[in-house]
């Protein structure tokens, strides 16, 4: 699985570093190391929707600390 995290000004403003450091630990707590790859992106088209990241080819917008283990469950864990 390849998760890409938009580091484009919009999504940089709007806390896509909290993201990635949120997505790292939650792959090493997960142990998922050797099943998911984690990139930085530029721009994914999603700049009014909030921090946006790509799941393999889907991608989901407004993600924030408040709803990120829940967009984590769904997207990440349950497709695994």
């Amino acid at each position: 699985m390849n998760i890409f995290v938009c580091v484009g000004s919009s999504c940089h403003l709007r806390g896509s570093a909290k993201i990635v450091e949120l997505l790292k630990n939650a792959v090493k707590t997960n142990k998922l190391e050797d099943k998911v790859t984690l990139s930085g992106s530029f721009c994914l088209g999603k700049c009014t929707e909030g921090v946006s990241i790509k799941v393999d080819d889907q991608i989901v917008c407004g993600v924030s600390p408040e709803n990120f283990d829940e967009i984590f469950k769904k997207y990440v864990l349950d497709q695994l």
